[in-house]
Formats: C-alpha cells, structure tokens, sequence
C-alpha cells in the first residue's frame, strides 16, 4: 500500500537521519530492508527496539560486511534494488567493497543515496560531526534563540531530520524517476550542511535585503515581535501567538482589550518592548485552558504549547488521526495524506533476528537461496 509500492531499497544500517529516510519511504509503501552490520558499535540513543520508531515499517538482517560473502549477498540484493542508502563517512562503503561504482555495476539503474554531515567533498568530509555541529556551519544556529541568550540547540529538526532526512529523500526519488526515462542511476550526495541551507534561503534572502538583524531575538521570526512568540498562562502553561498580518493583530488586540494606540505601531521595532510586555500581562490573566476556549480556532493565529503527552489527545489532531498507536505505541503517523494510495499502518520496528530471515528476504530472492546463504554461515545473527 501507499504511492510508493513496489520500489525496492537496501538500506545499510546508520544513525539519526539515513534510518529516518528509510521510515519515511517505507511509510509510503517502498520495500526497504535493512541491512544490518553484527559488528556495528554504538549506534546513537540505547532503548528497546519498539521505542526506536525510525526502525519502524521494514525488516532486517544482520551480516558482517567484512566478510566478502556477506558483501556479494547485498550486492546480489542491489541487483532487485531502486535505491541504497548509506549513511556512513566518505569512503568507507567503498572500502567494504559496496561503494558506488561496484553497486551502479552490478545494476546500472540503481540510485546510490549518501547521506552524510558534511558531504563527500569539502575540507570537513571525513571529520566527525553531529547536527549541531552541522548547523552551526551554515549560520541556522547562531539565528536561533532569544535576545542576549545563546542560541538555542532546536532538537534534530532542523539539520538531521529536516535538512538531512527530508532532502535525501527527494534527492533519491528525483533521481528513481528519471533514471526511469534514462535507464541510468547515479549517486545522491546528501549532505545536512547543504540541506539546512537550503531550508535557511528565505532567511538569507531578507539577510541580503537588510531585512534581517544579526542579532537573535530582534527579528518577526526569532521570538523579537511581541505577536510572534509564546507567552505564559495563569497556570505556568504556554501558548502562541503568529497574527502577522495586521488584520489578523487587530483582532487580537480586540480580544485582549488591548489599545493599538498605546502599544504603538505593530511592526515598529522601537515600541515591541512595550508591547510585549502588555501581552505578557494579558495572557497571565487566564489559564492556558481558557485561553484555548477563547482564542483557539479563531484569527488570531493561535495554539496552546502541547507536550508530546498531551499532543496526542488534542481534539484536531485525533479528527486528523495524527497519531497511530502501534504494539502499545503511540507514535505519528504517516505524512503526508494521499486521496488513493494511502499507506498502511505501520508495523512496529524489527530487528534482525535468524526467526524472522526468509521473511525480511521474501520477494527478495528464493527460499532455496536464503536457505543457501544461512547454510554458508553468512546469515546469521
């Protein structure tokens, strides 16, 4: 099920986002196996695998890929392949003897997704790094925080997950159709260093213009405008407010009894202190619940600052089905929606195990081969 049905990945085994595309394309119906190393050392955060939701929607095997048994078994699988995606420094898959130039042999239409932090080429590429480091790199971070504080570290949003992941992704479906038309692959070089910047174009753009303050927290988008931030409640709970647009701001000056005239003129940066500080007043009047009862669904641009427990529960998202509760995990579901091809529910992530071989290498090769393989030793948790 989902748009995807029918495309074929091999996935090697990796951290944060080369796991987080492989969900992702699974979650739309694409085939991924994942092709785990037994000799793998830490691989980020340690939890019971059904906690570890980037594993969901696909099965595994283990394998020693030192072994050049083991090596020709995933190039065999490259052979029924779309895509691969590897997430490791430059350099190491092609010492494994499964780089790209090996991997396009064996299957000339096959697209070879990288997904590293700094990208293939550059200074930096061998380096080690994580997403703050990444981000830091290309100006995101340091636009990110409060006035006089430091910037402040957005979890994995915006560097692994979203100018990693995210762009990997489009990078390998790009490339899956138009190698369809062309009959030739070729090798996504996905770097997070140029995702995040690409994610950071509108910011440079107004950079540019001098529409931008090098300061954080002076800016619309940075927490400097009084109607674009979150604010306590009555109860030590939060909410937010967006209402750029000036309609949207004199409503919500109406509801809070608010005088325009002595805040000053919404986008004068001068009087945004003031102004701030009578939102503040305001919205400590109430408690977050009422606030939702009297703003939410209106105008205004507002919403109540959710915890991950209480976003589950929220009336909107439950209408949506936002989330799935899968094996006693509520987790998000698949995005986006399809009208016709909609994914399935996802299955609970599965590691590699000898139980569950022939299953993760169904439709893959025959039984008669797997049965091969794991009498070779190859096989084998």
């Amino acid at each position: 099920m989902g748009p995807l049905a029918g495309i074929r990945i091999v996935e090697l085994a990796g951290i944060g986002p080369g796991p987080m595309s492989a969900m992702l394309l699974a979650d739309m119906g694409a085939t991924v196996l994942r092709v785990e190393r037994r000799d793998a050392a830490d691989l980020g955060v340690k939890r019971p695998i059904q906690y570890n939701l980037l594993l969901r929607n696909r099965r595994a095997i283990a394998l020693d890929l030192k072994d050049p048994a083991a090596v020709e078994l995933v190039l065999d699988l490259v052979e029924n392949a779309d895509a691969l995606i590897e997430g490791f420094r430059p350099g190491v898959t092609e010492r494994l003897g499964l780089g790209p130039d090996v991997c396009l042999e064996r299957n000339p239409r096959l697209v070879y997704g990288r997904m590293t932090g700094w990208g293939q080429t550059g200074p930096l590429a061998s380096a080690a790094g994580h997403d703050i480091n990444y981000i830091s790199l290309t100006g995101t971070l340091n636009a990110i925080g409060r006035h006089g504080q430091p910037p402040s570290v957005p979890l994995a949003l915006v560097g692994d997950f979203g100018g990693g992941a995210m762009f990997l992704v489009m990078g390998l479906l790009a490339a899956i159709i138009e190698a369809r038309g062309s009959g030739k692959g070729q090798v996504v070089d996905a770097a997070i260093v140029d995702g995040a910047l690409a994610l950071s174009t509108a910011i440079y753009g107004m950079h540019a213009g001098g529409l931008w303050h090098p300061e954080r927290g002076s800016n619309v988008l940075d927490s400097g405008a009084p109607y674009y931030d979150v604010y306590a409640c009555k109860d030590g709970k939060y909410i937010s407010i967006g209402p750029i647009e000036a309609r949207f701001y004199s409503d919500l000056l109406q509801r809070l009894d608010l005088d325009a005239a002595e805040l000053g003129n919404q986008n004068d940066t001068a009087a945004w202190p003031r102004a701030k500080e009578a939102f503040a007043r305001a919205f400590l009047g109430r408690t977050r619940d009422e606030w939702c009862a009297e703003l939410e669904g209106t105008d205004v641009c507002f919403a109540p600052v959710l915890s991950f427990d209480e976003a589950p529960q929220h009336p909107h998202m439950q209408a949506r089905g936002s989330f799935v509760e899968v094996d006693g995990v509520t987790q998000p579901a698949p995005a986006p929606r399809f009208s016709r091809t909609q994914p399935a529910v996802p299955t609970a992530p599965q590691a590699a195990s000898d139980a569950t071989v022939f299953q993760a290498l169904s439709g893959w090769m025959d039984p008669a081969t797997v049965g091969r393989w794991q009498e070779s030793g190859v096989l084998g948790s």
